[in-house]
């Protein structure tokens, strides 16, 4: 199935797998929104979007605030009448044991990675259901079914995604909407390595183009065929 066309708003798109899954939608024929909370990172993805041809909005947000979230698909809406997808990038990982992790902490990585998440499906679905028509790409993670020391905080939101995509796709696929959620193991960003101190393989990992390689083709599956999850991790960790 071809992409073209369609409207997508994608969180947390101004770097790292957000970015590349924005660009990756463009190449198959998407619009796009991009949403961040820095505005020159989103500016300068909106630009390699248009330079491949399709046309984008770049929308400061934070994916934890209603009001952000409300006028980020006010906007999508305005600019391009609906939206047909919506990819749950956003998130952020704070990683410490229990005994040290802190409570602002804590609470931030629920607020981003699951409120943030609620707000975006929620603001979303009016539109797709109106249409009969959507796809709702949620990135939990590996973290999501696997325990590490250091991660409980982190994991808990991911585990709590897989559990809410699930409900969610129960809901919604009367309507056919698809929800699709996306669990990446070692990914080679900045996001898991010694600066946060989330486990990290010391092989061949994949990279953001190739996560967003599997969003896209799922995406593009025929309309009857839902892809509802998927894991991604090294053919090699220690290769």
């Amino acid at each position: 199935m071809t992409l073209t066309d369609k409207i997508a708003v994608v969180t947390g798109a101004g770097r790292g797998i957000g970015k590349a899954i924005a660009l990756a939608l463009a190449e198959r024929g998407a619009d796009v929104v991009v949403a961040a909370r820095t505005q020159s990172e989103i500016d300068a993805v909106a630009g390699e979007v248009r330079k491949l041809g399709r046309k984008a909005l770049a929308v400061k947000a934070d994916v934890s605030e209603k009001a952000d979230v409300q006028r980020l698909f006010a906007r999508a809406a305005d600019e391009f009448g609906t939206v047909h997808i919506l990819v749950n990038n956003a998130g952020i990982g704070l990683f410490a044991q229990v005994a040290d992790l802190k409570v602002e902490d804590f609470d931030r990585m629920w607020q981003v990675n699951m409120r943030g998440v609620f707000l975006c499906t929620q603001n979303a679905l009016p539109l797709m259901v109106k249409q009969k028509n959507g796809d709702i790409v949620n990135i939990a993670s590996l973290a999501g079914r696997n325990a590490f020391v250091g991660g409980a905080g982190y994991g808990a939101t991911k585990w709590a995604l897989i559990g809410f995509s699930r409900s969610l796709m129960l809901e919604v696929r009367k309507h056919n909407i698809r929800v699709i959620t996306l669990c990446p193991g070692s990914v080679d960003t900045s996001f898991g390595d010694h600066t946060t101190g989330a486990p990290k393989s010391s092989g061949e990992i994949p990279g953001a183009q190739d996560i967003a390689r599997v969003a896209v083709d799922t995406l593009s599956m025929p309309r009857h065929v839902m892809v509802s999850e998927v894991d991604i991790r090294p053919t090699n960790p220690t290769g």
